[in-house]
């Protein structure tokens, strides 16, 4: 299952997934988005199911209707997430607590609802998208970093409570990468972009994490769990 597919690295990754073989299943809100990424995928079997995972009280529900529909999960890829820019006089206890349930609170729920023992195969990964605003600091993205830095928490915390059960659990984290996101923040910013003075590898692509994902979700990888992967062109370490 991919979350967040309908767009940018979750779009990306649903693409390459199937190119790799995989039968998949697409959650996001937008349902003609969902079709059209439906179409750019290889093979048969794949499923979309329309699902705002703010709702978190039925989450549980939604993915029992998709593994009665689908069956058990081998890998589950978190690429739900919003965006917050907001600086602290403006950050209201309303925007955090929407900001957290969707890129935190889903992400948990998700992965206490796929890790029953009726909804999951042994083997299974789990992949969270992150963000490099996890680890590096900025003005106006308290939220956002904050939601961030809560799901990589919660991935060490979890890859040891679950390795018992066989699954395994990473994130990726990627910085600037080239997606419909992306744009709005140059636009929000007049063209302008820090960022990429130290990702001196230039602007990702989301194909780029999309590989990440892949790797992390393959037999492959079997002997990671609990890391947050860097996919940033080098600005963490600049």
């Amino acid at each position: 299952m991919v979350t967040g597919a309908s767009a940018g690295i979750g779009q990306e990754t649903a693409i390459l997934l199937s190119n790799l073989g995989a039968k998949l299943v697409l959650v996001a809100t937008n349902e003609e988005r969902l079709q059209n990424t439906m179409t750019m995928l290889v093979g048969n079997g794949h499923k979309y199911f329309c699902y705002d995972l703010a709702d978190l009280e039925n989450i549980e529900n939604k993915v029992n209707e998709i593994v009665s529909i689908c069956g058990k999960f081998d890998g589950f890829v978190n690429c739900v997430g919003i965006r917050s820019r907001r600086p602290l006089s403006l950050l209201s206890i309303k925007e955090i607590r929407n900001v957290m349930d969707v890129n935190f609170g889903s992400f948990i729920e998700m992965i206490r609802c796929i890790t029953k023992k009726a909804n999951f195969n042994d083997g299974l990964s789990i992949v969270g998208v992150s963000s490099i605003a996890s680890h590096a600091g900025g003005a106006s993205v308290t939220a956002y970093s904050a939601s961030k830095a809560a799901v990589e928490a919660a991935v060490r915390c979890l890859s040891k409570e679950l390795a018992n059960k066989k699954i395994r659990l990473n994130t990726v984290v990627p910085s600037q990468i080239n997606t419909p996101e992306y744009a709005n923040l140059l636009q929000m910013s007049g063209g302008v972009d820090n960022i990429l003075n130290r990702q001196y590898l230039g602007l990702g692509e989301p194909t780029d994490v999309a590989n990440a994902i892949a790797f992390l979700l393959c037999p492959a990888s079997k002997f990671i769990t609990g890391i947050s992967l860097p996919v940033d062109g080098g600005y963490l370490s600049s």
